[in-house]
C-alpha cells in the first residue's frame, strides 16, 4: 500500500511539473562523460598522395588550419585527405586501360557514359572538388580585372551576382553542388547540379565551364556548422579567391572564342 501511495505521489509530482504555467516541458537527459581522453593528430596536405595513375591531387595553397574558424582544420583535413583522395584514386581505377586513361579531365567528363554511376562519380568528384581547394583563399578579396568588369555588366553588381549565387546554394536540396559558368555563349550564369554531376556533364541544366563551385555536401561543412548550411555558405563566399576565378574565367571564354 506504501509503495502504492508513493508510485501515485511521484505520478502527481510530474503531472505538475509537465503543467507549469508557462506550459514549456523540461527533458533531463543523463549524458555520460568520455572515460579518457581522446586526441585528433591533424597532419599536412604536403602528405597526401594519390596511387599511381593519371591525376594526382591539386596541392592544397595553405595549410589545413588556415581558413579557421569559417572552415576548421578537422572539415578541411577530411574532407581533402578523405573524400578527395577517394575521388581521385577511384578515377584513376575507372580509367585505367581505358579509352580514358591519360584523357584531360574535360573530356573525360564530356564523353562519359552518364548510366556508368562508378565513372561519373568519381570523374565528377575529382574535378568539383580540384575546382573547389583551388578557388579557396584565407584572404578576403574582391573580384577585379575582366572578371569585376563581367559581373557589373551581366549582374549589375557585384552584390546582385553575391545575392543570387547565395540564395541558389541555400534552396539546393540534399548533397549537390552551385556553380558560376562561362556558357556557351560566353555569358556568367549560376546553375546547380545534383550529386557529383557538373556543368560539362550531358545532362546539364545551363552546359558551360565551372569556374566556381560550392560544394553543398555534408562533409563540406556539417562538422563545423550542423544543420546552419546558411552559414557555411556565408562563410565560404568570404574565402573565395577571385584572383584564381578570374584566370578561370579568362580560361573559359578561350574556348568560347570570346576571349
Amino acid at each position: 500500500m506504501k509503495n502504492q501511495f508513493n508510485q501515485l505521489w511521484i505520478l502527481a509530482s510530474l503531472i505538475t511539473l509537465f503543467s507549469c504555467n508557462d506550459k514549456k516541458l523540461t527533458e533531463v537527459v543523463e549524458v555520460p562523460l568520455p572515460t579518457k581522453e581522446e586526441k585528433i593528430t591533424i597532419g599536412v596536405p604536403e602528405d597526401v598522395k594519390a596511387e599511381p595513375g593519371s591525376f594526382e591531387l591539386t596541392k592544397l595553397p595553405f595549410a589545413y588550419d588556415a581558413l579557421a574558424p569559417a572552415i576548421r582544420s578537422l572539415t578541411m583535413e577530411t574532407h581533402y585527405s578523405k573524400h578527395y583522395l577517394t575521388y581521385t584514386n577511384n578515377l584513376n581505377k575507372e580509367i585505367a586501360t581505358t579509352e580514358f586513361e591519360n584523357a584531360p579531365i574535360e573530356d573525360i567528363l564530356k564523353k562519359l557514359d552518364m548510366n556508368n554511376a562508378k565513372l561519373r562519380q568519381s570523374a565528377g568528384g575529382y574535378y568539383n572538388h580540384t575546382l573547389y581547394f583551388n578557388n579557396l583563399t584565407p584572404k578576403e578579396q574582391p573580384p577585379k580585372d575582366t572578371l569585376a568588369g563581367s559581373i557589373s555588366k551581366e549582374f549589375g553588381s557585384f552584390a546582385n551576382l553575391t545575392s543570387q549565387f547565395k540564395n541558389e546554394a541555400t534552396k539546393q536540396f540534399g548533397s549537390g553542388w552551385v556553380w558560376l559558368v562561362v556558357d556557351k555563349a560566353g555569358k556568367l550564369q549560376i546553375t546547380t547540379t545534383e550529386n557529383q554531376d557538373n556543368p560539362l556533364m550531358r545532362n546539364a541544366l545551363i552546359p558551360g565551364t565551372p569556374i566556381l563551385g560550392i560544394d553543398l555536401w555534408e562533409h563540406a561543412y556539417y562538422l563545423d556548422y550542423q544543420n546552419r548550411k546558411g552559414s557555411y555558405i556565408d562563410a565560404f563566399y568570404k574565402l573565395i579567391n577571385w584572383e584564381k576565378v578570374n584566370e578561370n574565367y579568362k580560361t573559359a571564354l578561350t574556348k568560347v572564342k570570346k576571349y
